[in-house]
């Protein structure tokens, strides 16, 4: 107790001295505060990004090594194509298989399926017939009189030559009819649909419905006018395989292309022309009617972390991955998104580091020189019989008490200032944010009055997230405890306590070398 009062007494003795203290440690709290809450925003900023875009995991086709495999064997094109589709298709089944992963969070999968249409034309750059175009042509050539006696007719004789031409028109109809003139395409929710959230695809009339179990389908702006079909029309699409299977759907919206292909001067109509999008209930009830339809299944995997990308590669190929299909990620895609807000966080940190650094040195010279300055008081203390523990303890005593103070006062204002920085440096993610979301709510035909409604929808697949189509929902400051909460404020706790240890140290240090007798001769 005594030198708790030594030192209150000490430090109102010497204001001078130790306003001078507290204005340095005001100064490097406030930095330090400012400088956390831009850390803890960056960091809110990434967190947020990563929530919404989570680690993704696809298996696709892999050509290359295909490619490879069959160009060292010298293989000719027919037997290339072959070997193409000899590759068994991904099934379900082994969808489901990978998706029992512990590195798995979620998944989803969508269905392309071949179908034909009925009364509906194809777009097409080439003119194909309804029918099977054959042509026969008959002549008859005369090999001469019968005392002639000459010709493979015989003597006498005349033959008949028939000649039957299949053209290339029959062929493109025939290879059309197998796989499908038209596309379906079938999705789980809004999240999946990654063409309309990326802007390749825009709808231009109504909307993609919200109900992803009814046969509602949206199609192509070409599809459209080539069959004049507006929004609430009915199209009737027919099993490539079983004619007599056939299944209503209603256009709730028609959707624009928005890609380079979308322009290529070379065809008509783009590649998504004959694409009809709806969704995967709708698909599989046409799947049961007939077993032996093919559909392409695309699967998604919506990972823990990207930690988690190299194990689960891993363990789909030991659960038999086909070695022409592969496992891709978007861990570099997403590490690139948010490299600039890390950038920030670097920043931040790097100059806390000599925020600390430099307030450490300036307040180890200002604590030597007061060590000097006090070096007749340090040896009366002594030589009354006060111990160097003690003596120690009183100046390190003093020095937190204005440093504690100084570290409350620093960041109450840094806790201030902390808002609008920390508003300024979320600024333009928010207005990225929101415009993205307007962007891609109108990529999907979602009317401006029922967009907030629409935000807290569940998307589907058991996911509860609301449709935030992978942006990051990033919210206002208007709170200090929203950047400066008391994790900041235990983090500038700890940082006070530090520097104050450390400029204590060179007090320790001198005050254990300081002779008593000495200072007292020097003295006089």
């Amino acid at each position: 107790m005594y030198i708790l009062k030594n030192a209150w007494i000490s430090i109102m003795r010497n204001k001078g001295r130790n306003i001078l203290i507290a204005i340095i440690v005001m100064v490097i709290s406030a930095s330090c505060a400012v400088t956390l809450a831009i850390k803890e925003s960056a960091n809110d900023i990434v967190s947020a990004y990563q929530e919404k875009n989570p680690v993704e995991a696809t298996i696709g086709m892999d050509r290359n090594r295909l490619l490879d495999s069959l160009r060292e064997e010298n293989t000719s094109q027919e037997k290339m194509i072959n070997a193409f589709n000899d590759i068994k298709l991904l099934t379900e089944e082994e969808i489901l298989s990978y998706g029992q992963s512990d590195y798995v969070e979620n998944f989803y999968y969508t269905y392309r399926l071949g179908i034909n249409a009925k009364d509906l034309e194809e777009a097409t750059d080439s003119l194909v017939k309804e029918k099977t175009e054959v042509k026969t042509e008959t002549s008859t050539d005369t090999w001469g009189s019968p005392r002639e006696g000459r010709g493979p007719g015989g003597p006498g004789g005349s033959v008949t030559n028939k000649k039957t031409t299949t053209t290339v028109t029959e062929k493109i109809f025939n290879e059309k009819a197998q796989n499908g003139a038209f596309t379906l395409i079938g999705y789980n929710s809004y999240e999946d649909m990654k063409d309309f959230i990326n802007g390749n695809y825009t709808i231009i009339e109504g909307e993609v419905s919200s109900d992803f179990s009814s046969f509602n389908c949206v199609i192509s702006e070409e599809l459209a006018q080539l069959n004049d079909l507006s929004i609430g029309d009915k199209i009737t699409l027919v099993d490539a395989l079983e004619e007599d299977n056939t299944y209503e759907f209603t256009v709730t919206g028609i959707y624009q292309e928005n890609t380079e292909s979308s322009n290529d001067l070379d065809r008509m109509f783009s590649n998504s022309a004959n694409e009809i999008i709806t969704n995967v209930s709708a698909i599989k009830t046409i799947l049961e009617k007939n077993e032996e339809l093919a559909p392409t299944i695309t699967p998604t995997f919506l990972l823990k972390n990207k930690e988690a990308a190299e194990p689960f590669k891993k363990e789909v190929e030991e659960k038999g991955l086909q070695e022409y299909y592969t496992v891709t990620d978007n861990v570099e895609k997403l590490e690139s998104a948010t490299s600039s807000i890390s950038n920030v966080k670097t920043f931040a940190i790097t100059f806390l580091g000599i925020t600390f650094l430099i307030g450490g040195i300036v307040l180890v010279v200002i604590n030597m020189i007061n060590i000097r300055e006090r070096k007749y008081e340090i040896g009366v203390l002594r030589t009354i019989g006060m111990k160097k523990a003690k003596v120690s303890l009183q100046f390190m005593l003093e020095l937190f008490i204005v440093s504690l103070v100084s570290l409350l006062l620093g960041a109450f204002a840094g806790s201030y200032a902390s808002v609008p920085v920390a508003n300024r440096l979320l600024q333009n993610e928010i207005e990225n944010a929101n415009s993205s979301y307007e962007d891609i709510s109108q990529n999907f035909g979602i009317p401006d009055d029922q967009k907030g409604a629409f935000r807290n929808q569940p998307n589907g697949m058991g996911r509860e997230n609301s449709n935030h189509f992978g942006v990051a929902q990033i919210e206002q400051v208007d709170k200090i405890d929203a950047v400066v909460d008391f994790k900041v404020l235990g983090q500038l706790l700890g940082i006070g306590i530090v520097l104050t240890l450390l400029s204590s140290c060179a007090s320790m240090i001198a005050i254990s070398r300081f002779s008593p007798l000495t200072i007292l001769k020097e003295r006089s």
